[in-house]
């Protein structure tokens, strides 16, 4: 109460908190930092989940086999789209991080790429899966089961080899003083990814093949992209640039909204020469590959929701970069999105009826 004391107060000082010292900001930085670490960590092994127990919850009461180790096998081709996904991402948005109107120097600065270590994890994959591949398409027991020979004998022998191979380079690229270069193997990726895909015996295998190289493409373009310019945006905005970091979030939203209308209309095209559109309601629900095309469909458009969410805070947001909350949330459903892609690779087509 005023004017009254307490017994060992001054009335003429102000009692204060002393300012944090450099170590205590540090060490709450780190304690912030190891948080954000823990709940990344706890995000992908639940992530991992999905392409494990996929396969099994999918082909529940549809009456269709489950192949032999398909759990894994959707885990491995789920590790390898994610792969792909980062170092695209990372040369896209570099590259618009250059020519973004917001940015004063033609060098501006970049967080420490994750290629590498994304080449790293690719390789392992498609090795992996080459292993998969020369045991017959199933995973293999001993290393005597794995035939290396026939991998040279096979088309998909061969496709597994050329991915194991392009990651390697591409590890190299990314190591070296010219990363641009590994854009050349990860294109020859993306290749080996839509022939797979689509047998020579398939019915128009070609058209199918275009159809998943540009759906790929964008798909790698649109996940890492956003991803890469979250963290663009973190390091500029702690460098006091907002006004490039917005720039920078705006022009990639205008490309994004192309690359969305890219995936949707080859994703339409793809599902509809699987399921033709007199049965495709039926096999969405009856079929395991429909079942997971459909929550797949459902994660683009909760995706898509979000970034519309972001472009619109982006646009008329007193703070333009509140656009990142929404953006961070859309980066956690086009993960899942990968995720459930993996699973599809892992499950038996539809049959025409």
């Amino acid at each position: 109460m005023p004017g009254r004391v307490k017994v060992g107060e001054d009335p003429g000082v102000t009692q204060t908190q002393p300012p944090l010292g450099p170590a205590d900001r540090h060490g709450s930085v780190r304690r912030s930092g190891a948080g954000r670490a823990v709940a990344v960590l706890v995000l992908v092994a639940l992530a991992a989940l999905i392409p494990l127990l996929g396969p099994s919850a999918a082909l529940h009461g549809t009456g269709e086999a489950e192949a032999p180790g398909a759990g894994g096998t959707a885990l491995l081709r789920t590790v390898l789209f994610a792969a792909l996904c980062i170092p695209v991402g990372e040369l896209f948005v570099n590259r618009l991080a250059r020519s973004s109107p917001g940015t004063q120097s033609p060098r501006p600065a970049l967080p420490r790429s994750w290629s590498p270590l994304a080449a790293g994890a690719g390789f392992l994959a498609a090795l992996g899966l080459a292993a998969v591949v020369a045991t017959g398409n199933l995973l293999p027991g001993a290393g005597a089961d794995i035939d290396l020979g026939g991998l040279y004998a096979s088309r998909d022998g061969k496709l597994a080899l050329l991915e194991v191979n392009a990651f390697l380079v591409a590890g190299l690229c990314a190591a070296s003083r010219r990363p641009v270069a590994q854009v050349w193997p990860l294109a020859a990726v993306v290749v080996a990814e839509a022939l797979r895909a689509h047998p020579a015996t398939e019915h128009t295998a070609l058209t199918g093949t275009g159809l998943t190289l540009v759906h790929l493409t964008c798909a790698a373009l649109w996940a890492g992209g956003l991803l890469h310019a979250l963290r663009v945006l973190r390091l500029w905005s702690g460098r006091r640039d907002p006004a490039a970091g917005a720039a920078l979030l705006g022009l990639y939203a205008r490309v994004a909204v192309v690359l969305l209308a890219a995936i949707t209309a080859t994703g339409v095209c793809s599902s509809l020469r699987r399921m033709p559109p007199e049965t495709i309601l039926g096999q969405l629900t009856g079929t395991a590959y429909g079942r997971a095309l459909l929550a797949k469909v459902l994660l683009v458009a909760v995706a898509a929701a979000l970034a519309v969410w972001a472009r619109r805070r982006l646009r008329r947001a007193a703070d333009p970069l509140t656009a990142c909350a929404p953006a961070r949330a859309e980066v956690g459903a086009l993960g899942l999105a990968v995720a459930v892609s993996g699973v599809l690779t892992a499950l038996p087509l539809p049959i025409r009826w």
